[in-house]
């Protein structure tokens, strides 16, 4: 599957703090679990893709 594969397949999803100082990205489909752990530099990188993502989709409108 890649990124311009439709999906019906619903999962999950929760994005917040670790009590160690990372960002964690949970996932969470089905029977399976995906914990993510990013430290924060990481985390913006990870961010600032999406919103790259996202300005780009808009245009795509």
């Amino acid at each position: 599957m890649g990124i311009n594969d439709e999906s019906d397949t619903e999962a999950g999803l929760q994005i917040g703090p670790t009590d160690k100082g990372m960002v964690r990205i949970y996932i969470e489909s089905g029977s399976a679990e995906i914990p993510m752990d990013f430290d924060p530099d990481e985390a913006e990188e990870i961010a600032e893709e999406i919103r790259a993502a996202a300005a780009m989709a808009r245009k795509l409108r």
